[in-house]
């Protein structure tokens, strides 16, 4: 059995470099590869592209990265809950490619399948649809969006083996499960990191065949990303 476990994530996010594509697991705060990120921003790694469902709050998740102008470009659906990326994207300091939520989540599944494009009806009349090809189907105008390259995919699960398989907890499976496998290396961060033979192969979400390495996070703060209690 390969082993595919890393002692620290330093020695996971080898090979990043400036300039590249990196997709990002997560929604909101919500499985995000915190440990990742914050070593990402060590690192004074710059000019990245980052595909993510959005950009996380100021001062958690991408946010970190955004403060310190390390992304070029954000590939993403949802940009609302940070006034940062807002305050870049309309000074033009920073390059946004909006895409609607479920676009993404099949440009980020069909690179993990090995399909290189896919028509779909999402965003066909608006701006999403300039420059591309569209086609009619039952009678239906659809657009063909192209499958993500990306070359590095960051993910976030609850447990893993050394072998690269994972289980994801809740609603943390979200983005972290299409984005597994869709790079040339995915990289995943994991809460418990068990021996081969420790979990329930019935209950594996992504197999170890999509993970090329696998380390355990020293720390996980678990944001609440809005917090709303009920009134007296």
């Amino acid at each position: 059995m390969i082993n595919k476990k890393v002692n620290s994530v330093s020695d996971a996010l080898q090979g990043i470099e400036d300039g590249m594509t990196i997709m990002l697991g997560g929604f909101g705060l919500c499985g995000i590869p915190e440990n990742s990120i914050a070593e990402l921003v060590k690192k004074g790694t710059t000019n990245l592209t980052c595909i993510s469902n959005n950009a996380g709050v100021d001062d958690f998740g991408l946010g970190l990265l955004l403060q310190k102008r390390q992304i070029k470009k954000m590939i993403s659906s949802y940009v609302g809950e940070n006034a940062e990326f807002e305050r870049q994207m309309l000074s033009g300091e920073l390059e946004v490619e909006l895409t609607p939520q479920g676009t993404l989540a099949e440009k980020c599944r069909a690179a993990q399948a090995g399909i290189p494009a896919f028509y779909t009806p999402a965003g066909y009349g608006t701006e999403v649809a300039e420059g591309k090809e569209s086609r009619e189907f039952n009678g239906k105008m659809h657009i063909l969006e192209h499958a993500f390259k990306a070359d590095f995919s960051i993910v976030k699960a609850w447990k893993g083996d050394e072998a690269g398989n994972l289980i994801f907890k809740g609603t943390a499976r979200n983005f972290n499960a299409p984005m597994a496998g869709a790079a040339k290396i995915t990289i995943a961060e994991v809460e418990e990191l068990l021996p081969v033979g420790s979990l329930d192969p019935n209950e594996i979400h992504i197999p170890g065949i999509m993970i090329q390495r696998i380390f355990k996070g020293e720390t996980f703060e678990k944001r609440i990303e809005q917090r709303t209690v009920r009134k007296k």
